[in-house]
């Protein structure tokens, strides 16, 4: 029998249609997070409507297995009995994109959060995207200031990096993407909050962006509260977004918080239609849908503009080997680790620089930018190392000149390494401080 949707999706990576009319089905069963219908032949993806008692919801189609298609509600479930009949949407696909989402608040979906009124664009691109090929991207040769010190200088970012930004709860995560963005000189600032509380929402958009950046903004909201499907779309709206303005030649930097929530969103569908759990609870597909996700990101073709991608990761329980943050470390272009230790002892940003690096800083600073920062890394490391014995009294000032030197250093480096929440501090200035400083230690030729 062939399938009434014909070659719909072979041609989607370059036009977006409608789909065409399939006969409604029923639903026979509902489990956890996920419905099971009868009767409506429908590719994974497909939009559709459950009819209730208490009136009609939006559901997705999430896998299918021989006659049954299992549905994912995209908000609460109310009012569903067996027999509720399911209706296709027969609606234009794709994600709304333009000029007019910029100082906007959306959904997952795209849909205005922000009571503004509806977003009017003329233009509909493919939420999924076929990869660029690699050879056509531009290499990474340009820094990107991002208006934090300790960043510019010791792990300099370039303009299409993917950098990952690896914390706990409560050390600063959230701060340090609105010191960012507000010091960052992209054309466009895409964020998308996924996975995290409500209330946060509205004090990054109010409390951490200014007016201003906020004219240059466009947030994608999914707080924890959203069901997974949302969460998961989140962050997939987020990414086509700046995909939309990288492609009209813009420079954009992109936020995500969090990827793991978005790998948790994919474990919590993936499990409900049964995929069967391998690396500590998380399904295969988590593993495959994270370097999809983010190799969207980062330069263009020479005719297209960049993404610079920051992706915060949250370690549980500080555990740097988490499969998420293991996985997210070994796919993106470095990462930024923020210290609980520093973080309770008033240090902020909180950045871990012995366990924090950025792999394309070779590739986009000066040899002697290089020298410098590795000098601060050596002493700052050399205290660190020695701290233990430093805070009790144990060492003898004269055993070891490189000590001796780390603690005349430290309180300097500390100075250097701490930032206020509402400073910014360009590239150049970065530099002088840190010129400033490595001078003061040496070239360390000698010890």
């Amino acid at each position: 029998m062939t399938s009434p949707w014909g070659s719909y999706f072979a041609d989607l990576s370059e036009k977006v249609t409608s789909p065409p009319v399939v006969a409604a089905g029923k639903l026979v069963r509902g489990i956890g997070l996920t419905l099971e219908a009868v009767g409506c032949q429908l590719p994974v993806g497909s939009q559709c409507l459950v009819q209730t008692i208490d009136g009609e919801i939006e559901a997705e189609v999430v896998g299918f297995g021989d006659d049954i298609t299992y549905l994912m509600p995209t908000e609460a479930v109310r009012g569903i009995v067996p027999g509720s009949r399911v209706l296709p949407l027969n609606r234009q696909s794709g994600l709304a994109v333009g000029m007019n989402l910029l100082g906007r608040v959306v959904d997952g979906n795209g849909q205005p959060l922000d009571g503004q009124g509806a977003i009017t664009t003329e233009t509909r691109v493919p939420t999924i995207k076929p990869p660029i090929n690699p050879l056509l991207r531009r290499p990474i040769t340009r820094p990107l200031d991002v208006g934090v010190r300790s960043i510019n200088a010791l792990n300099t970012v370039g303009i299409g990096q993917r950098m990952g930004l690896f914390a706990g709860s409560g050390v600063g995560k959230s701060v340090l993407l609105g010191m960012m963005t507000r010091g960052s000189q992209a054309d466009v600032v895409v964020v998308g909050l996924v996975g995290e509380r409500g209330r946060e929402v509205k004090e990054f958009i109010h409390d951490i962006l200014t007016e201003e950046e906020r004219a240059r903004a466009v947030v994608v909201a999914a707080p924890a509260d959203t069901s997974p499907l949302m969460r998961l779309k989140g962050c997939e709206t987020a990414v086509t977004i700046a995909e939309y303005f990288r492609d009209q030649g813009m420079n954009v930097l992109l936020l995500i918080d969090s990827l793991t929530r978005y790998a948790m969103a994919q474990r919590e569908i993936a499990l409900a239609v049964g995929e069967p759990p391998a690396t500590k609870g998380y399904p295969p597909s988590v593993f495959a849908r994270l370097p999809a996700l983010v190799e969207r990101a980062g330069n263009g073709s020479d005719r297209q503009g960049s993404i610079t991608a920051f992706y915060t990761v949250l370690t549980e329980g500080d555990d740097l080997q988490d499969p998420v943050a293991d996985t997210a470390r070994a796919i993106l272009d470095g990462h930024i680790v923020l210290s609980r230790s520093l973080a309770d002892s008033g240090h902020y940003p909180a950045i871990d620089i012995e366990a924090s690096i950025s792999r394309v800083m070779p590739a986009v600073v000066s040899d002697e930018h290089l020298l410098q920062a590795r000098r601060i890394r050596q002493v700052y490391s050399t205290y660190k190392q020695n701290q233990d014995l430093i805070s009790i009294g144990a060492y003898n000032k004269g055993t070891d000149p490189r000590i001796d030197l780390a603690i005349r250093a430290e309180p300097a480096i500390n100075a250097f390494l701490q930032q206020g929440m509402k400073d910014i501090l360009p590239y150049d200035e970065s530099l002088e401080g840190m010129t400033a400083l490595a001078k003061g230690l040496g070239d360390g030729s000698r010890g």
